[in-house]
């Protein structure tokens, strides 16, 4: 195994890793913590993905700008794309208590917004194995 291909694994199994946090986040009724994580899974995948096609590190946090990037040849699809789009809405708001005045993002987020995310970062997922297993 190359050094390239090391660090995508590495990126790949955190995002895997973070997966399951997300999962019993869900589990336990947590729904901002369920989104922003599977925002997380999602990035770390696509980074993976990066670091397996050019072996190096790509800055930014935007799922939908990383998966952009990439481009058909990475076989990212429009709805690839929009899964990213969606997941990137919960990166900020998820985490910072003033990035939605006036509400606490306990009460802002909804079981059914936690389960799409985590589907959605599930689906990037396996999309970058696949990328992963191309060589």
């Amino acid at each position: 195994m190359t050094a390239r291909q090391a660090e995508a694994q590495r990126w790949l199994a955190q995002a895997a890793d973070d997966l399951r946090f997300a999962r019993h986040a869900l589990a336990g009724r947590f729904w901002a913590q369920a989104c922003f994580v599977s925002q997380q899974v999602a990035e770390k995948a696509a980074k993976a993905v990066h670091h397996h096609r050019t072996g190096r590190p790509v800055i930014g946090h935007s799922v939908h700008a990383l998966l952009k990037a990439l481009n058909a040849k990475a076989g990212v699809t429009d709805a690839l794309l929009e899964l990213g789009g969606k997941l990137d809405q919960y990166y900020v708001p998820t985490r910072y208590p003033d990035a939605l005045p006036g509400v606490v993002r306990s009460d802002a987020f909804s079981a059914t917004q936690a389960r799409d995310a985590v589907r959605a970062a599930g689906r990037v997922l396996t999309w970058a194995r696949a990328q992963l297993r191309r060589a």
